[in-house]
């Protein structure tokens, strides 16, 4: 019954949470400088082509009215359709969502299967050589911007060296492993800009709570069992010390989204991120609402699952 509570003021959070995105979205989008009939129609229309145009979309509503249909239709699954494509935003986003979950999940998988044994690597050997550089390194990485990251891998590697594409996220001709590699290739400069950046967060709280862990009783009691220094670390404190990353795991999601639509602009990478760099530009509102509603959602469900496994994994996190 108590998860049962826990998981639904979990939800309640998120769903505020996701209102509050999305009616921020909405003005922001509204901010945006320029004319949005100019997305749908020639620049050399006449005034009352504008005005008819404005009046089809409903933009010529007054912005409590324009709110109130968005809310509408939005609770009735509908995003609308593009300004500039024509054609439903639902069908835009689908078409680019799987590129972006590609891109972030793969980071995030990554993230964790290098910060998790460069943490346990830092912590067992505190103060020592290798501590030292696993630090710096983290403290480097982090205080890098995500597109400064991609410029200088997409600048090694793709240019300078050769090695690896520059833009893209298939080559057009390449079918079955061939095409598979293509995708890997594509993927690689943009995956790695992202885990570059991530990583010192992994490395440094896991190095932190796990060198914690490590002075417990129920380690000490283990020492004096017999127990192998690898056996206490890797089955006793690493259980333990990995609830926090599983708590950052949750923090870093709204960093990774917003570093992929970054990242994916950089590359040209062509997932939701992109899209909404190209609407921004087009001033094609339906569009833009709707991949950050989507984006959201996403991270806003993914928060979710992260506070429920840590409620799991953590009884005291459920009546705190």
């Amino acid at each position: 019954m108590r998860l049962f509570h826990f998981a639904s003021r979990r939800l309640g959070r998120g769903a505020l949470t996701l209102w509050f995105a999305v009616t921020v979205t909405f003005l922001l989008v509204r901010l945006l400088p320029g004319d949005p009939a100019l997305a749908v129609a020639d620049p050399g229309m006449t005034e009352a082509t504008r005005l008819e145009l404005l009046r089809f979309y409903g933009l010529d509503q007054p912005l409590w009215v324009q709110y109130g249909a968005y809310m509408r239709e939005l609770a009735q699954g509908n995003l609308g359709v593009s300004f500039r494509q024509q054609i439903p935003v639902v069908r835009v986003l689908i078409e680019r969502l799987p590129w972006t979950l590609l891109l972030t999940g793969s980071a995030l998988v990554a993230t964790i299967l290098i910060g998790v044994p460069l943490g346990v690597a830092a912590a067992t050997r505190a103060n020592g050589f290798v501590d030292r550089a696993l630090q710096m390194f983290s403290v480097i990485g982090q205080s890098f911007f995500v597109p400064s990251i991609g410029i200088f891998l997409l600048y090694l590697f793709g240019i300078i060296l050769g090695w690896l594409p520059i833009g893209g996220a298939i080559d057009r001709d390449a079918t079955g492993f061939a095409a598979a590699l293509s995708v890997l290739r594509h993927l690689a400069l943009p995956c790695m800009s992202l885990v570059l950046v991530q990583l010192g967060s992994y490395v440094l709280t896991l190095r932190a709570t796990l060198i914690e862990c490590l002075k417990e009783d129920y380690c000490d009691l283990a020492r004096a069992k017999g127990a192998s220094r690898r056996t206490i670390v890797w089955k006793h404190a690493l259980r333990n010390a990995l609830l926090p990353t599983t708590t950052l795991v949750g923090l870093q999601l709204g960093f990774l989204v917003s570093g992929a639509v970054l990242t994916e602009t950089i590359f040209a990478y062509p997932g939701v991120g992109r899209a909404i760099f190209e609407s921004v530009g087009q001033l094609d509102f339906p569009v833009l609402q709707g991949a950050f509603v989507m984006l959201a959602a996403t991270v806003v469900l993914a928060n979710f699952l992260t506070d429920l496994a840590y409620g799991l994994l953590d009884p005291r996190v459920r009546t705190a």
